[in-house]
């Protein structure tokens, strides 16, 4: 295994680096840095940027739009952008539904998706998870019945993440009610404007719209939308979630969080001294640091190993259970560390039209909110329990 890195990736390293020092808004990076929920206008903004410098979508293949990157280079941007509180590409569209587009579509298909993903053009959103259908997502009962060219939708699909601001979604649909469950269920690209789609908001634990339920009521649907073969689509659903599992550990963005919770520790006061210097308090932040870096090596490891050309079995479920874990450790001491001004909470929404502020020092606004919204860690992308069973049957064969 060999975890060094050359002069010419560090030489990449440092153009990243200068990058997004010039190139990324102070807004946009604010907000990321907070752990705000991106504004619809910010994030798309910040994704022109990406797509005029080429490196919107490092993961596709050159000839797709990609950067043409290395695996190691991959890893290198993806560090810096974490440590550097730059928000990534929305990942429905660029991470998710662009490579199943690319690899199994036809070429009208990757015509008319691909250069609007790039360009921001369409925003995407996931219509996976239904009521009753979410880790065993090959329950799932939304209906689509085909009618000459089109296909009728009828069903619902929840907990769909900014189907507000969606122009389109990608949904798991059942074309054939008497197949075995993994075999009659198809995969659709539906325009959100189509007649017949209502999007009803789920308000979570923070008070936050990021989450939706979608209802499809006799929603006309093209054929020519389906990706590849009809009841063929598990096998797609499984090659996205492939994709959205990896880098779902945000390591850096963790290292960052490290840093900040010591900023505010340095800060914030208790017993008369500096909180940083309570030692209950170091030992707990000093055993995430610990376990972030096992987890640093570990995602090293496997970089070793796709770069030498090995395939990974259970790496990705171990990243995202740890990973996700050490997110929620993190934001629970960071509001831990704010004392009382880490309690008082109300969504940004119900600021606007007042004359008051958030309570607190500057940098008490943000961490109660996403650790609120981080409670879902360990649930979305596949929950803990399942990548845990995924472990223990490809590595312990259970």
């Amino acid at each position: 295994m060999d975890l060094s890195f050359s002069k010419e990736d560090l030489a990449f390293r440092d153009e990243v680096r200068e990058f997004l020092q010039n190139s990324l808004p102070p807004d946009v990076k604010d907000r990321c840095d907070r752990g705000l929920h991106p504004t619809r206008e910010g994030q798309i903004r910040w994704q022109k940027i990406l797509h005029e410098k080429g490196w919107m979508a490092p993961n596709w293949p050159k000839e797709y739009g990609g950067t043409g990157w290395s695996i190691t280079q991959k890893y290198i941007a993806a560090h810096e952008f974490g440590q550097a509180s730059a928000p990534i590409a929305t990942p429905f569209g660029v991470s998710m539904v662009g490579p199943v587009i690319y690899t199994f579509g036809n070429q009208e298909q990757k015509d008319q998706y691909l250069p609007r993903i790039l360009a921001s053009e369409d925003w995407w959103c996931q219509g996976y998870s239904e009521p009753g259908s979410g880790s065993d997502l090959a329950s799932l009962q939304t209906k689509a019945v085909r009618d000459g060219d089109d296909y009728i939708v009828n069903g619902q699909k929840i907990w769909t993440s900014y189907a507000h601001y969606a122009d389109m979604i990608f949904c798991l649909v059942r074309t054939d009610p008497k197949a075995k469950q993994q075999e009659g269920i198809s995969f659709l690209l539906i325009d959100m404007k189509t007649p017949g789609i209502t999007v009803k908001p789920i308000y979570g634990i923070d008070k936050e719209n990021s989450l939706n339920e979608v209802f499809f009521e006799d929603v006309r649907v093209p054929v020519k939308n389906r990706i590849g073969e009809e009841n063929k689509g598990w096998t797609y659903a499984k090659f996205l979630l492939g994709n959205e599992r990896t880098g779902i550990a945000r390591v850096a963005r963790s290292k960052r969080q490290v840093v900040r919770v010591r900023e505010i520790a340095a800060a914030e006061m208790s017993g008369g001294r500096p909180l940083i210097e309570d030692p209950d308090f170091i030992a707990k932040l000093t055993r995430i640091e610990v376990d972030l870096m096992a987890l640093e090596y570990t995602e090293l490891r496997m970089l070793s190993m796709l770069a030498n050309g090995k395939k990974l079995s259970a790496e990705p479920s171990l990243l995202k259970i740890r990973g996700t874990e050490i997110q929620q450790r993190l934001t629970e001491l960071m509001v831990e560390s704010l004392g009382m001004y880490g309690a008082p909470y109300e969504p940004e929404r119900d600021y606007a039209g007042r004359n008051d502020i958030h309570p607190g020092p500057d940098y008490a606004h943000g961490p109660m909110a996403e650790h609120l919204y981080l409670r879902a860690a360990t649930i979305y992308g596949g929950s803990n329990e399942i990548q845990r069973n995924i472990v223990s049957k490809m590595v312990l064969g259970l």
